[in-house]
């Protein structure tokens, strides 16, 4: 019985060391699970961590990638460079964002390359920023010298305008001088008397005369002297108008046109003399190759285009 009693107690000792080292073995393996968890959980987050970052550094290169276009665009610089790397860089963002397995490693490597290549491309920044002031400091400067130039230029085109006035006016007083000169130089013919000289060669000094016996006219008159006039050959030009104001003319008798004023008139005839600045006396002779009508004829005397003198005579019924 005792016996009993004492193999009971080496079973319940038995039992309650098992009991223990089970005890002890699940706490060992709940404690070292829990570790692994705990370890496996720390990875996981980082893992996201390093993803999130990757992921955010590429998204703000892109950004940056995007204002450094623009603004090289904006200062006139050559963005085909920073075109191409920016199409290389959405496809990592794209590849980035479909991969399973993502290598962060890889992307950090290309995310430095892109960070230098911004580096650099501050540099053209500043650059073109630079050229971009000196040209802005080179227009100021030519546009202060053109506005100088064409400050210049308009007083020049002014002082050319008055002098353009000064030798309009002063050729317009030189021709007017001239013309006084001209005028003053013309020839005058004094004391004109028209005569009539018929078939038999007599001369008649009368008021009137009848038409059948007026065969030719003769005008008889003298040239003062004039120191303005230079004594070399001049044509004297006569008309002679018909009662009705038309110019008697017949070129077979030396008639022809010359210009009166600015505009062609016929003559009637025409004869040069010598003019030698003594108070000569001038004779013109016409010959009438038809009988003058009834009426009354005027006579005009004409050298260098100025009237110089004139008479009239009246043929009776």
């Amino acid at each position: 019985m005792e016996q009993e009693q004492k193999n009971k107690q080496s079973i319940a000792w038995a039992m309650v060391v098992v009991l223990g080292l089970a005890t002890a073995m699940f706490g060992y393996l709940f404690t070292t699970q829990k570790n692994e968890l705990t370890q496996q959980e720390t990875m996981v987050v980082e893992k996201a961590r390093e993803l999130a970052v990757t992921k955010t550094k590429l998204d703000s290169i892109s950004t940056v990638l995007d204002a450094k276009i623009a603004e090289i665009e904006k200062l006139g610089g050559d963005v085909t460079e920073l075109t191409k790397v920016k199409e290389k860089l959405e496809a990592d963002k794209l590849a980035f964002s479909r991969s399973k397995r993502v290598e962060t490693n890889k992307y950090l490597g290309k995310i430095k390359e892109y960070e230098k290549f911004l580096v650099e491309k501050d540099e053209m920044i500043a650059q073109l920023k630079l050229e971009n002031e000196h040209l802005v400091a080179s227009n100021d400067s030519l546009s202060t010298h053109v506005g100088s130039l064409t400050s210049e230029r308009e007083k020049l085109v002014q002082r050319q305008a008055e002098l353009t006035d000064s030798v309009v006016t002063f050729t317009a007083a030189n021709k007017e001088l001239s013309d006084k000169v001209t005028k003053a130089a013309a020839l005058k013919a004094q004391n004109l008397k028209i005569l009539t000289v018929n078939s038999r060669g007599k001369v008649k000094d009368k008021e009137e005369y009848k038409a059948s016996r007026v065969d030719k006219i003769k005008m008889v008159f003298t040239l003062p002297e004039n120191e303005l006039t230079a004594q070399e050959s001049k044509d004297i030009y006569v008309r002679v108008l018909d009662p009705e104001g038309a110019v008697v003319s017949d070129d077979a008798t030396g008639s022809g046109e010359f210009e009166v004023d600015g505009a062609p008139s016929k003559f009637t005839t025409r004869e040069s003399i010598a003019y030698q600045n003594n108070n000569q006396k001038v004779e013109l002779l016409y010959d009438n190759s038809s009988q003058f009508r009834p009426g009354k004829y005027n006579v005009e005397l004409y050298a260098e285009g100025y009237k110089i003198g004139g008479g009239n005579f009246t043929i009776k019924k």
